[in-house]
C-alpha cells in the first residue's frame, strides 16, 4: 500500500485535506482522533496522564480536561515532552492496527500534527505538508478558535517551525487561498501522483520516463530530495545496508543534469542485493528487470566484476534510480569516485556538461534516453576515466571502508551473480544523469 504522512501547523487547513483524501478513497488514520481515544475514561493512557500531571486535569465527569492540560504543557517544553512520551506510543500502536486493515494497493493517509517533531517522515512513501503563512494562521485561530494573538503565537511556537516542516515535505499544498482552491489542488495530486503511485507499488512498476534526455538547470533541492529518499531506504532495510549514497550528476552542486536522482546502495554481495529486493520494492523501489551489470571499464575489463542490480522509484512525481552494488566492486568505486572528482574539479564539471549537452542535442528528435546513455560511454572510457584516475593519484582519494565487505573487495563477484549473459548492461554513467 502507499503510505502517506500528512502534516501541517495549527490552522493550516490539514483537516480539510484529510477529509478530501478520505472522500477520494484513502484510508485515513487521524492522529488527533486517536490521541483523544487513547485517553478516554478507563484507559491506561488516561491513568498515565493523571499520574504525570495530577487529578486536577480531570473534568467532573472523569474525562480529560483538555483546556486545563493544554494550559499546563504549552509553553513548557519539559511538560510537553512528558505528555508526548505518554500519548505518542499509544497513538502509533492504534495507527498500526488501522493500517493493517487497509487493502493491498490502497492509499493510507496518516494525519499526524507532530510528524516532523517526532521524526516520522522516513516511515512514509511521501510526506504531504499543508502550508499557509503565519499571519493567515493567526487570523484563522482568532476567528475560529477565539484565541488571542498571543495565544496563537504560543501554539505555533510549540510546534515545528514552518521552515522545518517545508524541509520535510515531498509535497507542499498551499492553503493561503480559498477552500475550493485547496480542494482542486488535492484532487489533482490524487489523480496525477497518489493514485498512480499506489498502482505502481501494487504492480511493482516503474513509471515510464518520457521527454527524452533533457538537461535541467542545477537544482539546490536535489540534495534534500535525495536525503529524504535515503532516510526511507535506510529505515526500510537497516540491517542489510552498509550505506546509501547520493551519486551521479544531481549529487554535484551546480551541475546541470537530467532531473533524475541517482542513489547507490552498498551491500556485501549481490546475494544480499537479491534478498532485499522485495523490501526495496515495498519501500517504493521495484527492480528494473534485466539489468544486472555495469559496462566494464578498460582498467578492469572482466564483465563478472561489474555486477549490480538496478531499482527505480515507483513515484511518478520523482524520478530516481537506485544502483545496488557490492561494496568494493569496480562499479561501486567508480560511482563514488566520479562524483567526488566532479565535486572537486571545476574543469571536469564544465567538460561533462558540454558532453551531456552535445549528446542530448543528438537525441532531441528521437528522445531516446538509452541512446543518450550509450553515446556518452566513449567519453567516460576515453576521457573521464584516465583524468579521474590521475586525480586519484594526485589527491590520494580513497573510497569509504565498511569493514567486512565480502568477496567483492578482492575484485570478484560472490555466487557468480555478476554475469551479463542475456541481459542488458548499463555503465555507471549510463543510468545516471
Amino acid at each position: 500500500m502507499l503510505k502517506i504522512g500528512l502534516t501541517g501547523g495549527i490552522a493550516s487547513g490539514k483537516s480539510m485535506v484529510a477529509a478530501r483524501l478520505r472522500e477520494l478513497g484513502a484510508v485515513l488514520v487521524d492522529a488527533d482522533a486517536l490521541a483523544r481515544e487513547v485517553v478516554e475514561p478507563g484507559t491506561p493512557g488516561l491513568a498515565s496522564v493523571v499520574e504525570a500531571f495530577g487529578a486536577s486535569i480531570l473534568a467532573p465527569d472523569g474525562r480529560l480536561d483538555r483546556p486545563r492540560l493544554g494550559a499546563l504543557v504549552f509553553g513548557d517544553p519539559e511538560r510537553l515532552a512528558v505528555l508526548n512520551g505518554i500519548i505518542h506510543p499509544l497513538v502509533r500502536e492504534r495507527a498500526a492496527a488501522i493500517v493493517a486493515t487497509a487493502p493491498a494497493g490502497g492509499v493510507v493517509v496518516q494525519d499526524i500534527p507532530l510528524l516532523v517533531e517526532t521524526g516520522q517522515g522516513k516511515n512514509f512513501h511521501l510526506v504531504l505538508v499543508v502550508d499557509a503563512p503565519e499571519e493567515i494562521r493567526v487570523q484563522r485561530m482568532a476567528e475560529h478558535r477565539n484565541m488571542t494573538v498571543g495565544e496563537a503565537h504560543a501554539r505555533m511556537a510549540s510546534q515545528a517551525s514552518r521552515e522545518d516542516r517545508l524541509a520535510a515535505a515531498d509535497v507542499v499544498l498551499d492553503n493561503s487561498g480559498t477552500p475550493e482552491e485547496l480542494g482542486r489542488a488535492v484532487d489533482a495530486l490524487w489523480e496525477e501522483r497518489l493514485a498512480p503511485f499506489a498502482l505502481n507499488l501494487k504492480e511493482q512498476k516503474i513509471p515510464p520516463r518520457t521527454g527524452g534526455p533533457v538537461l535541467a538547470r542545477a537544482d539546490p533541492a536535489w540534495a534534500a530530495q535525495a536525503g529524504r529518499l535515503i532516510a526511507r531506504l535506510q529505515s526500510a532495510i537497516p540491517q542489510d545496508v552498509l550505506a546509501v549514497d547520493h551519486i551521479g550528476s544531481t549529487a554535484v552542486p551546480g551541475l546541470d543534469a537530467k532531473d533524475v536522482i541517482d542513489l547507490q546502495l552498498s551491500v556485501r554481495n549481490l546475494d544480499d542485493a537479491d534478498r532485499i529486493a522485495p523490501l526495496l520494492a515495498e519501500a517504493g523501489f521495484p527492480r528494473w528487470p534485466g539489468i544486472i551489470s555495469d559496462n566494464p571499464k578498460p582498467s578492469q575489463p572482466d564483465p563478472a566484476a561489474w555486477g549490480k542490480r538496478l531499482h527505480g522509484n515507483a513515484d511518478p512525481g520523482r524520478a530516481a534510480n537506485l544502483h545496488v552494488r557490492a561494496a568494493g566492486s569496480p562499479g561501486w568505486r567508480y560511482a563514488l569516485c566520479f562524483r567526488d572528482w566532479l565535486r572537486a574539479d571545476a574543469d571536469a564539471r564544465a567538460d561533462y556538461v558540454a558532453e551531456k549537452t552535445r549528446v542530448a542535442g543528438l537525441h532531441e528528435t528521437d528522445k531516446s534516453t538509452a541512446a543518450y546513455a550509450a553515446d556518452k560511454e566513449g567519453w567516460f572510457t576515453d576521457y573521464a576515466a584516465p583524468r579521474m584516475e590521475a586525480w586519484v593519484q594526485r589527491t590520494g582519494w580513497q573510497p569509504p571502508s565498511y569493514g567486512d565487505q565480502g568477496a567483492n573487495d578482492r575484485g570478484t563477484v560472490d555466487g557468480g551473480n555478476g554475469t551479463v549473459s542475456g541481459a542488458t548492461a548499463v555503465g555507471p554513467g549510463a543510468a545516471q544523469s
